[in-house]
């Protein structure tokens, strides 16, 4: 079973650093990239790859996310094609955890004991399903059984009688919300961000980890003055649409990222 979540937070509290988890969807811009995206937003100072696995109904994210999520799509992208991606991510990285987000249907198209087979055997490290809630959280149980995390999200409007349910079932971090909206929207406030992660960090040990409204390196570093890590999503997205080549979206994820791990651990350095 992978510990491989676990020992990064760990490093990271160790080391005093704040974590920074970049979002991608699987074969936007280019499939053939997709793997070299993934090692370039490492070497840029990424500590945990989200990678978003290309969905037509996704509920929860802005029309950045869609976009590239229908992008993918049309070029043949799916489930078994990303864990290979995965796979080949593996050969050369065996300790930036990776993190699959998206939704349950194309897991049931899949077959929930294959994929709980495959995630595994690929190297995945956990999934963040956006459709299933604690609630129902046994329909993923194989993909514990098997070891792979299951992320769960905590957001603004989440009763404390959920919070304590998710607390108790979660696993390798806590994903915060920070305002109840979609992907890419910039409703960020710090301020409520901050007193809501004291509060889901109370009684509990879990890392949390706070998406949705960080864009840039300023909204990056007010997020990581109470989170453990930050995710970076639709403004990395943006970035990437617009590379051609090869290159060209390397250059960019590189360009996109450096300057955010930079600015987090400079902040950390004050």
């Amino acid at each position: 079973m992978s510990q491989r979540i676990e020992q990064r937070f760990a490093d990271l509290g160790q080391a005093g650093r704040k974590g920074l988890i970049p979002f991608i969807s699987a074969g936007d811009p280019l499939p053939e990239a997709t793997v070299a995206i993934m090692h370039t937003l490492v070497a840029a100072g990424a500590d945990l790859i989200e990678l978003g696995v290309p969905y037509s109904d996704p509920v929860a994210d802005g029309p950045t996310i869609q976009h590239s999520s229908e992008r993918a799509i049309a070029r043949g992208v799916g489930i078994a094609q990303i864990l290979a991606w995965v796979s080949e991510f593996r050969l050369t990285d065996a300790t930036t955890p990776v993190v699959l987000m998206g939704y349950l249907n194309p897991i049931e198209i899949y077959g929930h004991a294959r994929f709980a087979d495959d995630a595994s055997a690929a190297g995945v490290d956990g999934v963040l399903i956006v459709d299933v809630p604690v609630e129902e959280a046994e329909t993923v149980a194989l993909l514990r059984e098997k070891g792979v995390r299951e992320i769960f999200l905590v957001a603004p409007t989440t009763t404390d009688r959920r919070l304590a349910a998710i607390r108790a079932r979660a696993e390798g971090f806590i994903y915060y919300v920070s305002f109840a909206g979609i992907t890419g929207a910039s409703q960020l406030d710090p301020l409520a961000v901050r007193a809501r992660v004291e509060h889901i960090k109370q009684g509990g040990s879990i890392p949390v980890a706070v998406g949705f409204g960080v864009r840039d390196a300023a909204s990056a570093v007010q997020v990581a003055e109470s989170a453990d890590a930050v995710v970076i999503g639709s403004a990395l997205v943006a970035t990437l649409a617009a590379a051609t080549s090869r290159d060209a979206a390397l250059a960019a994820a590189h360009a996109f990222l450096a300057p955010i791990r930079a600015a987090l651990d400079q902040a950390v350095r004050r």
